[in-house]
């Protein structure tokens, strides 16, 4: 056996997917989350998902696992204290911040501005100065440099940030302020960053903001990953540890512990990745995502077998400068919970969760309130066992927790339900109209991919508002996110910024960026244990028009000249925003992308058989046909309404539709012919 497992740790469940890359035989596992302490619902998950294999634990060989400890940290503000070393004079950026305030038209009325993740009283200034060519203006105090970090130091701070005024376009002083930090805070375990390693680009609030995450974030990552690796190692789990990242690739510990902000978006990046590798397979390369969880639904885009990666995020209210696959994230899963709003008398659904615990009403764990998996199970979508039998649902506690809803409303308890699906797909729509039609696509030309526990029960519907399909659900749609992390290839980015128009360089002096750039990447590949063999390097150039604020990212393959790179952006922009400009093109920043290249696995495909599926129905529930995922073979048609249960998810096939099974087991899910 050659057995690797990948490990999605989500609101609710831990899932598991366990491959023998020998033989081609996978399994899969699911076991409920620790939040408390993931480590110990992963060292659970890894156990039991080894003796399904009938296997030890000790013959693993490799653990990818995605992580959603810093995001955490970030969103429920208990990240490291940290300290900031900032340009003299610039102490109040991040109290500054931006110049634009979320929410609607005079949403700023009632906007409560966040709290930075640096106190200002952590804040110390440094005499120095850079221009924005990198020439120096004021020489660097390194006296009140030393003085700084000892007042941190001796203040309690955690973490140390590093980021000075134009350090993008030269690095010597913050290179020498991290040398003074390295030197003072000798014995201690305070980590430092700085913004010339993390992310060395122009516009310095989103520099700081991410650099300063990284520092607020490394603490509380590196002691799980450490406490993960001491639990994996107590229990007799040998294997290496590699995190997933924000782009779907994967990093060694110790990379992710210099690096954590880089781990932000490690879940969700995952059953991208899961979802492109399978739809691939299944002859669609242009597809939507959709991933509903317990508590939240992740939504993306993926064209050319390849999921869309953006180069600026947020993470809650704040700008994240890390190349992450482009999510949209809302608070909308089984367990979000429904209530009627005092105001207006209106139904709301979340984004408030009952996540893991209690759970839903219908879990039996003590929950009361009313969640999307409770009015689910009104409406028969939802039969009274999951998990293979191992979680029998409380029926007449869902019953009894939607009644809440249909006493407010004035309707009966069946309409409630009604209406709490109604709404949680209508938010789940509008996700997938902003990664969609926000940017220029059109949704009927992608199929829809489903997964999570919860995504089966409500993907048909969103489909047939959007006029996407196929729907295809993947043979284990619940465990997705942990097939992503098996397929996920090593990654990172390598950036500089390079500020001029295509008229004042030339292609010549472009390359020699890249070429630096590339050295970094390959340096990077070798340190990770990536054969030369394996290794794999593009690039992109951020372009926009001449004094526009916002850049494209452009690659560059193929392209000989600066002209084809410019209209190369110029078609990209007229498809996202319908007009083009006259007038020069402006190069902003450079980048080289590195790809260590893993070997993925050869999931077992079936020549289709006959459509009659009577063998795998087990029955009805409330007059609806139950199917047993298991027992469905390629060729099969189903036709709706029907359910389909299985393990790790539940797959509700809507009126008017049927789906197919294919020769990789997938279920497409398409209307009828008329």
């Amino acid at each position: 056996m050659a057995l690797r497992v990948g490990i999605d740790v989500g609101g609710t469940f831990t899932d598991l997917f366990l491959h023998d890359s020998a033989s081609g035989r996978f399994w899969i596992g699911k076991t409920p989350s620790t939040p408390s302490d993931q480590s110990i619902g992963v060292l659970q998950g890894i156990r039991e998902i080894a003796e399904t294999a009938a296997t030890d634990v000790s013959r693993i060989e490799q653990i990818l696992h995605g992580t959603t400890v810093a995001t955490n940290a970030v969103l429920e503000g208990k990240g490291a204290r940290v300290g900031l070393l900032i340009t003299e004079g610039w102490s109040q950026l991040l109290h500054l911040a931006e110049s634009w305030t979320p929410g609607p038209l005079f949403g700023f009325f009632n906007y409560e501005k966040p709290d930075p993740l640096v106190d200002y009283e952590d804040i110390r200034e440094i005499p120095e100065r850079l221009d924005a060519r990198g020439e120096v203006l004021k020489p660097l105090d390194e006296a009140v440099a030393r003085s700084a970090v000892r007042e941190l130091r001796d203040a309690g701070v955690e973490a140390i940030t590093i980021c000075l005024l134009n350090s993008y376009a030269n690095g010597d002083h913050e290179w020498r302020v991290k040398a003074i930090a390295l030197e003072e805070l000798a014995g201690t375990r305070i980590s430092v960053s700085i913004s010339v390693e993390i992310t060395p680009e122009f516009r310095e609030y989103e520099r700081a903001t991410t650099t300063v995450m990284n520092s607020y974030v490394g603490p509380i990552l590196q002691r799980y990953l450490g406490n993960l690796e001491t639990q994996l190692l107590a229990g007799g789990v040998h294997a290496p540890v590699q995190v997933v990242r924000s782009d779907g690739g994967l990093m060694s510990v110790s990379a992710a512990s210099e690096h954590p902000v880089q781990t932000v978006l490690s879940g969700p990046s995952g059953g991208v990745n899961g979802a492109a590798f399978v739809a691939h397979r299944a002859g669609h390369d242009k597809i939507l995502t959709f991933d509903m969880g317990g508590t939240s639904t992740d939504v993306a885009v993926s064209t050319g077998g390849e999921p869309a990666v953006t180069r600026e995020t947020r993470v809650g209210p704040f700008p994240v400068r890390a190349p992450s696959v482009e999510v949209e994230t809302i608070g909308a899963g089984g367990g979000s919970i429904a209530n009627v709003s005092a105001v207006t008398g209106a139904l709301r659904v979340g984004p408030q969760s009952a996540g893991a615990d209690p759970g839903p009403a219908c879990y039996g764990r003590g929950g009361t309130l009313p969640t999307v998996t409770d009015a689910n199970v009104v409406l028969g979508h939802l039969p009274p066992k999951l998990l293979g039998g191992k979680l029998q649902l409380d029926v007449e506690a869902a019953h009894r927790a939607v009644q809440t809803i249909a006493d407010e409303l004035g309707v009966d308890v069946h309409r409630a339900a009604e209406g709490i699906i109604a709404i949680v797909n209508e938010n789940m729509l509008g996700a997938l109209r902003v990664v969609s039609v926000q940017k220029g696509l059109d949704p009927t030309d992608f199929a829809l991919v489903s997964f999570g526990g919860a995504g089966g029960l409500h993907a048909n519907a969103l489909a047939a508002a959007l006029r996407c399909y196929p729907v295809i659900i993947p043979r284990d749609p619940g465990v997705l996110s942990a097939l992503g992390f098996i397929v996920a290839d090593i990654r990172n980015e390598f950036g500089t910024t390079f500020i001029t128009t295509t008229e004042r360089t030339t292609m010549a002096e472009v390359q020699r960026v890249f070429d630096g750039l590339g050295a970094r990447a390959r340096a990077w590949l070798d340190g990770e244990h990536v054969a030369a063999a394996d290794q794999h390097v593009s690039f992109l150039a951020d372009l926009r028009y001449y004094r526009q604020g916002f850049e494209l990212p452009i690659e560059t393959a193929g392209a000989t000249t600066l002209d084809e790179l410019a209209d190369r952006f110029r078609a990209v922009h007229d498809r996202l925003y319908g007009f083009g400009l006259p007038g020069a093109v402006e190069l902003v920043n450079l980048r080289a992308r590195a790809v260590g290249r893993v070997t993925k696995p050869e999931l077992a495909a079936t020549e289709a058989g006959g459509a009659d599926a009577s063998a795998a129905r087990t029955g009805e529930h409330l007059g609806v046909p139950l199917y047993e995922r298991e027992l469905l073979r390629p060729g099969m048609e189903l036709r709706g309404k029907a359910i389909v249960t299985q393990f790790d998810a539940t797959t509700l096939i809507l009126p008017g539709h049927s789906a197919l099974v294919d020769r990789h087991l997938n279920l497409l899910i398409e209307p009828e012919a008329k």
